[in-house]
């Protein structure tokens, strides 16, 4: 289950009420995934070697350690599709993004502009791009399977940055242009 639309948003509370949270090491550095209310809400990939709430803890919950057992299974190329509930606040446009992402299926990329041309929105490419830049759940909403409109890999705000998305590009087969982009 990853549809948007399933898990109700959440009651209120602030960035720090979190049911769940685990970390564990993967090729792309360590990873730490946060449930609350029965669903994952975050997911992130050490920068720096740091990760949100490197200053907390863990509290496993079956959901986070479901996740850890998905994305694991993931790395090692035995999962294509991720079933877990997934609750990602944001503003509709956003959330729009979101769910067109969740569309793109494992070895599958697209481009920003064809992603904003889907949601209905042809002229938002560059809006489309602020919003993959703030998809909480990267890896569990695919925005690394999003390319320039040449075939580039244009940036990455995940673990390493590009390093990062060549590599999970790398891993699901999908093609990719590196190096200088053409000018129109």
């Amino acid at each position: 289950m990853t549809s948007l639309d399933l898990v109700p948003p959440l009651p209120p509370g602030g960035p720090d009420d979190v049911d769940g949270l685990i970390r564990f090491d993967s090729p792309l550095g360590r990873i730490e995934v946060v449930s609350r209310h029965d669903a994952i809400v975050a997911l992130a990939v050490e920068r720096d070697h740091h990760l949100p709430h490197d200053d907390r803890d863990e509290t496993p919950d079956e959901l986070v350690h479901a996740a850890r057992r998905q994305l694991q299974d993931y790395f090692a190329g035995v999962r294509r599709e991720f079933e877990l509930p997934l609750r990602l606040e944001g503003t509709p446009f956003q959330r729009s993004v979101w769910a067109a992402l969740q569309q793109l299926a494992f070895g599958r990329s697209t481009t920003y502009g064809l992603i904003a041309a889907a949601i209905g929105r042809p002229q938002a490419g560059r809006a489309v791009g602020g919003a993959i830049a703030a998809n909480p759940l990267p890896l569990l909403v695919p925005c690394h399977r999003v390319l320039g409109r040449t075939g580039g890999v244009t940036g990455y705000t995940i673990g390493s940055g590009i390093p990062t998305k060549q590599w999970l590009l790398g891993h699901e087969g999908i093609v990719y242009r590196s190096g200088p982009m053409p000018v129109d």
